[in-house]
């Protein structure tokens, strides 16, 4: 199984200078120059003598994949969650597979207050009169809410919950969190958050935010059940999972005033872990402009950071790379490649 020459590292998505000639200097680099995610066929291709891969969300590293690449020993994710990457097998196969674990914690709770803030107060259609020839100043249009004195619930308090809710703490706001794992009381008083049971959150909350991981038990939490206990007026923002809610079920109460918005990051048809995903968002949902908020997976879209989750997952590289297990490996394989 042993080829002459460097280790060849091939990059499934674009990739700032820097991280390419870090890894140039430890192995033969196959980069993706575009913006753009790379056919099926062609990935298949060009991972088949790839000794480490450095996969990105829109990848599905599955037994397909995994079959085809029998010199592979390390998928280096370049995002926190690997519900894209089939760990069982990769572990079977001796494969280590890393993640980023928090680099897209800060901005991404950045964007889920921004999101919240765009939805309650009409910024997106108060953007739109104003560049509307029918605008000529002030009058009583757009009349939102306000955060102020309101309840705030958080679905999942991990490391991106927790930043949420740090940085909701200036707005005067009531914070309640649902999460199987409670934090510690002295973790509460700081963030100034209440644990509450999912159905109190349902009941209680004016607002939703919705930063939860894709898991057997978070899938389509937010169902057509869940929805109907939710306060007409209540609105959610989501930017875990897109499946954690059901796209269609959320359009159906928007059309009926049963909801009184939806924001969101992510969207059900990315999550390449669900054979039955949809193959896009539903025009349904997309038709509420004033009710609706949609950013295009922005949530680590921040130059810098997106840098470092490259060199991130490029360090995790040139660990196994070089006989290490690596530092954010989030699995045991049998008996890793290589190694």
């Amino acid at each position: 199984m042993a080829r002459s020459g460097p280790p060849r590292i091939v990059l499934t998505h674009w990739v700032h200078d820097e991280v390419l000639e870090y890894l140039g200097s430890h192995g033969e680099v196959i980069p993706n120059p575009n913006r753009t995610s790379l056919l099926r066929q062609e990935l298949l291709e060009r991972a088949r003598l790839a000794e480490a891969l450095m996969a990105f969300m829109p990848d599905r590293v599955d037994e397909t994949l995994l079959g085809c690449c029998p010199r592979l020993k390390i998928v280096a994710g370049a995002f926190k969650g690997a519900d894209n990457v089939d760990l069982e097998t990769c572990s079977r196969r001796g494969i280590w597979v890393s993640i980023v674990p928090d680099l897209l914690t800060g901005p991404t709770a950045e964007l889920a207050v921004g999101l919240l803030l765009s939805l309650i107060r009409k910024i997106v259609p108060g953007d739109a009169v104003v560049r509307s020839a029918a605008f000529s100043g002030w009058r009583p249009i757009l009349y939102g809410g306000t955060l102020q004195e309101k309840s705030v619930g958080i679905l999942g308090m991990g490391l991106l919950g927790q930043a949420i809710a740090r940085r909701l703490r200036g707005f005067d706001v009531e914070l309640r969190y649902s999460d199987p794992r409670r934090l510690d009381p002295e973790r509460e008083r700081e963030l100034g958050a209440r644990h509450a049971s999912f159905e109190e959150l349902l009941e209680s909350s004016d607002a939703l935010i919705l930063a939860a991981p894709l898991t057997q038990q978070t899938f389509h939490k937010f169902d057509r059940a869940a929805l109907a206990t939710l306060r007409p007026w209540s609105v959610l923002v989501n930017v875990g999972r897109g499946s954690v809610v059901d796209e269609e079920a959320v359009a159906d109460a928007l059309s009926r005033g049963a909801l009184g918005g939806y924001a969101s990051d992510v969207f059900e048809m990315e999550d390449l872990s669900r054979p039955d995903r949809p193959r896009g968002i539903p025009e349904a949902l997309l038709q509420y402009g004033e009710r609706t908020v949609f950013t295009p997976h922005l949530g680590s879209a921040v130059d810098a950071t997106r840098r470092e989750i490259e060199m991130v997952a490029a360090r995790n590289i040139v660990d196994v790379l070089e006989g290490r297990r690596p530092r954010d490996g989030v699995n045991l394989p049998v008996v890793p490649v290589g190694l």
